[in-house]
């Protein structure tokens, strides 16, 4: 099981996106350069938070032309997993690899805080019985506001494609949407952190929790052996 962790430009949590695979998880991670035109033989890439390409124009717009993103297209239509957080999500709904956009916070601030989360029915590896109900993962970020139009709205819903929703919203979205899968169930995304939240000094340790739940959802075993 090998994990690929991207970086943009800006990006400034994927030291801690490596850190999460390879210390929390014992699992072989390597980094990947947004230029690059190849992922290494990736079972999962990470595309990671932070600030790709100084969020000029708007969040992941430039980040979605990169090079790398060709094969992580790719990857993903082969059914590999892929993984966005936070930025990364963002530059996923931008590469039209997840369904929905990301918008400013409705309080047009800066959101900083640990969350609670309620854990979603979103198939055999993501949903509260392998997760718990509540799950408590930080959050940064400006551009957090989940949207979608209806019919798209409707379709999440039927497919179970959302992972999470804030207890307390802090951002606007949609539903109190932090987080979806694609339909296929290899391609996630969420504004929370599992990065951020499973070292003892964090605020939690459900971070191991659903990198672990995004493994199996493709690769039970590797999960199970992780665990």
């Amino acid at each position: 099981m090998n994990i690929a962790v991207l970086q943009f430009p800006g990006s400034n949590c994927d030291q801690d996106a490596f850190h999460l695979f390879a210390s929390g998880l014992g699992l072989p991670t390597r980094y990947v350069w947004h230029k690059d035109t190849g992922l290494g033989g990736a079972d999962l890439v990470v595309v990671p938070g932070g600030f790709s390409y100084g969020d000029y124009l708007r969040c992941g717009a430039i980040a979605r032309f990169s090079p790398v993103m060709a094969a992580v297209r790719e990857h993903a239509s082969r059914g590999g997993l892929v993984l966005g957080i936070c930025n990364g999500f963002q530059i996923l709904c931008e590469a039209g690899l997840l369904p929905g956009a990301l918008i400013r916070n409705s309080s047009l601030e800066y959101r900083c805080m640990t969350c609670e989360l309620a854990v979603a029915d979103a198939g055999p590896s993501f949903n509260p019985a392998v997760l718990g109900g509540r799950l408590r993962l930080p959050i940064g970020h400006g551009e957090g506001n989940y949207r979608i139009d209806e019919a798209g709205r409707a379709r999440l819903e039927s497919n179970r494609q959302v992972l999470l929703r804030y207890v307390d919203n802090p951002n606007g979205s949609l539903d109190s949407i932090a987080g979806v899968r694609n339909e296929a169930g290899n391609v996630f995304g969420m504004m929370p952190h599992p990065d951020r939240a499973f070292e003892r000094f964090h605020p939690s340790r459900d971070g191991l929790a659903v990198a672990r739940a995004v493994l199996a959802s493709r690769l039970p075993e590797v999960a199970r052996a992780s665990a």
